[in-house]
């Protein structure tokens, strides 16, 4: 079943795509390097600036049963030995009863680089991403750039990496505890999570660590000082799977701040 509905949900991108063609004119992001500056241990941290039109939206890394997960290609790039994406802190939006998560306006994506030696970074980035606005629609940016280690702090790139969500230690998070159960061709992970309020009604995002894995919007409530969510994983091509629990993600979102809670116990 699976199977068939992603079949379905990329033909609907690639119709969608050709229906939107006329809107491509209204150029609903556009997008700049900023080259950032070097730490004191050598790493580099330079971001993604998007800017996206009014009434569009993009999507974060698990961006939700109506969203597009943006995917990176970092093929060209020179003196990089890793890398890695950091995420600010979401939204969520609803349109039609569905649950996605995002941003609006302008979005800065910090990207922490640790190089091979000294000297430049040659950064080759080809993102490809989901806009929406009235309709969902697949683009790609690409972007090419030089990234001297000669450079200054970036107060933008600093707003953004103080953004990210907290740390489960940063957070008070207490014991996380998940209980694992079969549920019709797949699994229900439940989890209980011991920590203080992030504020107002939240909400939780599930990620198995598992790609070729479907998670469901997960129902989530309070016990008191215990957040209580419950998922439901499905492989997206029916195969048998296993859920490590040390690589599943939480991620909390409350109206003060968000919580980004790594692994749970049985």
């Amino acid at each position: 079943m699976l199977t068939r509905l992603t079949q379905t949900f990329a033909a609907c991108l690639v119709l969608a795509s050709a229906l939107a063609a006329p809107v491509a004119a209204e150029e609903p992001v556009t997008a700049q390097l900023r080259p950032g500056w070097r730490l004191p241990d050598g790493d580099h941290i330079a971001a993604l600036h998007l800017t996206l039109a009014p009434g569009w939206k993009t999507y974060w890394r698990a961006p939700g049963d109506a969203g597009i997960p943006p995917l990176f290609d970092w093929a060209g790039s020179r003196n990089i030995a890793s890398l890695g994406v950091v995420w600010p802190t979401p939204h969520v939006f609803w349109q039609s009863g569905m649950r996605s998560i995002g941003y609006k306006d302008d979005l800065v994506l910090p990207i922490r680089i640790h190089p091979r030696g000294p000297g430049d970074i040659h950064l080759e980035t080809e993102m490809q991403m989901g806009l929406c606005k009235d309709i969902c629609v697949p683009h790609t940016l690409r972007i090419s750039a030089r990234l001297a280690p000669d450079t200054r702090p970036d107060p933008m790139i600093a707003s953004a990496l103080a953004s990210v969500p907290f740390t489960a230690r940063e957070a008070s998070v207490g014991r996380v505890r998940c209980t694992v159960m079969p549920a019709g061709g797949g699994l229900t992970l439940r989890t209980e999570i011991d920590m203080p309020s992030s504020g107002g009604a939240e909400d939780a995002v599930i990620e198995a660590g598992l790609p070729e894995v479907w998670t469901s919007e997960p129902s989530t409530h309070r016990n008191g000082n215990t957040l209580v969510t419950e998922s439901r994983f499905m492989h997206m091509d029916g195969k048998p799977f296993m859920i490590d629990r040390s690589r599943v993600r939480i991620t909390v979102l409350g109206d003060d701040h968000a919580v980004d809670i790594q692994g749970c116990t049985g």
